[in-house]
Formats: C-alpha cells, sequence, structure tokens
C-alpha cells in the first residue's frame, strides 16, 4: 500500500483558461503514478516529486469539499481537470476510491469534470460522470456546445507491444480502447489523446492515420495530437532508454530537439499533417469546432 498523507488545498486555480482542454481548475488525487511511463513529464522535476514516489491524497475529498462550496457560492463554475500531474486511476485507487469520493462532491457542487487518464478503471465511475453531465453548470460560453462530463483517454501509440516499452505500468492501448467504448456506450463524452506522440516510433503519417482511424472505429468523441516535450533531467534520461532500443531513432532526436521542446518546424509539421488525417477521416481533431492543438 502507498502512503497516505494529509494536504491542506487539492483544488488549483489556473491562470488562464485551457482551450484545449477547457479547464479552469485541477485536482490530484495522489502524488505519483504507477505507470512508469518514460516520456513522463513529471520526471523532468518540475513538479517536485519522482514519478515514482507515490502518495494518496487521503483528505482529498473534504478538502475539495471545502473549496468547492466556497467557489460555488459565487458562481465560479468551470471546468475541474482531473489527472494533469498524476493518474487518478491507479490500482491502488480500486481499493481506496479518493477518485471516485472525488468526483461525489464535483457532482454535489455541480462543476463540469474532465478526466484525464491511461486507466481503465475510469469505467467503474461512469454512474458518477453520467450524474455530473446531467446537472453540471457550464460556463455561459460552452452551454450546448460540449458535455459537462468528459473523459479523454491518453496514449502515445496504438501498438500493443510498443506500448510494453513505452508504457510499461498501463492498461495496454487495445484496453484502453475497450474502456473507451464501453464509455461511450453509457453516454459519456470520451476521446483520444495521442499524447505525445514519440519521434520515429509513432509520428508517422502512416502510423498517425492509423491510430486516429481506430479512435473514429471505437467512437471517440474526439481526438488530440501531441509531441512530446523533454523537461529538464528527462532529457537525458529518455535518450539513454530509447538509446538502448532503437539506436538509430536518437539522431533524429538530435535534429529534432535544441532544448526541451522539439523544433516549431517538426510541430508545424506534426500538427498539419494530424489536421489533414482528421479532416479525411471524418474525426473532430480537439473538444471543440475549430479548436486544433
Amino acid at each position: 500500500m502507498i502512503p497516505k498523507v494529509r494536504v491542506k488545498s487539492v483544488l488549483n486555480k489556473h491562470k488562464r483558461w485551457d482551450s484545449w482542454f477547457l479547464d479552469d481548475y485541477s485536482v490530484n488525487p495522489y502524488y505519483g503514478c504507477q505507470f512508469a511511463c518514460i516520456y513522463c513529464y513529471t520526471r523532468g522535476g518540475s513538479y517536485g516529486r519522482e514519478p515514482h514516489r507515490l502518495a494518496a491524497k487521503v483528505n482529498a475529498p473534504e478538502v475539495l469539499d471545502r473549496q468547492l462550496r466556497r467557489r460555488a457560492s459565487r458562481k465560479e463554475y468551470g471546468f475541474i481537470a482531473l489527472g494533469t500531474s498524476t493518474e487518478p486511476y491507479m490500482e491502488v485507487e480500486r481499493k481506496l476510491e479518493i477518485t471516485r469520493k472525488v468526483l461525489s462532491v464535483i457532482s454535489h457542487y455541480r462543476f463540469p469534470v474532465h478526466v484525464l487518464t491511461k486507466s481503465t478503471l475510469v469505467t467503474r465511475d461512469s454512474d458518477l460522470l453520467a450524474e455530473i453531465a446531467g446537472k453540471a453548470v457550464l460556463p455561459p460560453d460552452l452551454e450546448g456546445r460540449v458535455s459537462g462530463a468528459l473523459v479523454t483517454i491518453s496514449m502515445s501509440t496504438i501498438d500493443d507491444e510498443l506500448a510494453k516499452f513505452l508504457e510499461p505500468g498501463a492498461p495496454s492501448p487495445s484496453e484502453r480502447f475497450e474502456a473507451l467504448e464501453r464509455l461511450r456506450d453509457e453516454g459519456i463524452g470520451a476521446g483520444v489523446a495521442f499524447i505525445p506522440v514519440i519521434p520515429s516510433l509513432s509520428d508517422g503519417e502512416d502510423e498517425l492515420r492509423r491510430a486516429i482511424r481506430e479512435a473514429r472505429k471505437r467512437r471517440a468523441s474526439y481526438v488530440f495530437v501531441g509531441a512530446l516535450t523533454l523537461p529538464g533531467s528527462l532529457k537525458r534520461t529518455f535518450l539513454g532508454v530509447v538509446r538502448s532500443r532503437f539506436p538509430d531513432s536518437v539522431y533524429r532526436y538530435r535534429r529534432i530537439f535544441r532544448g526541451s521542446y522539439p523544433s516549431k518546424e517538426y510541430q508545424d509539421r506534426l500538427y498539419s499533417t494530424a489536421i489533414a488525417i482528421c479532416r479525411e477521416e471524418g474525426v473532430r481533431l480537439g473538444i471543440l469546432e475549430g479548436i486544433a492543438p
């Protein structure tokens, strides 16, 4: 069992509204993550803990209740992103149910929610997500444009074998797509974030087309496509791991990356390709019409 900690605050108010994920707030019920994705940006040291240093915020539901009560009394409604720097549905959640209790609080105060996850366990909470979708108070500019409960399932590849290398602790992409289908069967707005796609491994046009086509087949409400970033010490660590299995690909990384971010040329080409494929396949790129990466 992972360590349990008590926190003073759990609701983070964002300085600006995110047009990709629509969130004004974020909540992370845990510290760290058990999925051990080799590209995880938290490994760069910007978030205070290494991904393997796990802890459960056991009083998160009670703290959130107090914080949302205050926000609701002021009618400061907005999307809460659940799981921006941790996985809210790690295996430990099956027993602790902190995320489920957090969703119950969000439902009580009628805030919309956007769950970000790689886990199939999210389907357990489809009842609460449907409840939230039915009564959430949406910001005026989003009324009638989007559901009050969204789930975005992320993956860096749709290849199950490659995913074992990139995301060793996470459910396979096939399992994640099955979870997506179950959520859609329950009427939940759900999509796929192909973020990050990995240079030389999953960012090619053919790979992107297969991924987006599979998302369409599984009835994804939308897709995202995003580039890899390598902040801080992550760059050295990530390249060392990739070199061990795909040594030839490292030369391309040296061309693409000058610092933590890929070149503008690379990003423009990636997004242009994604836009073209989504248009051809009839898939929405981004949650809102007209909003693209």
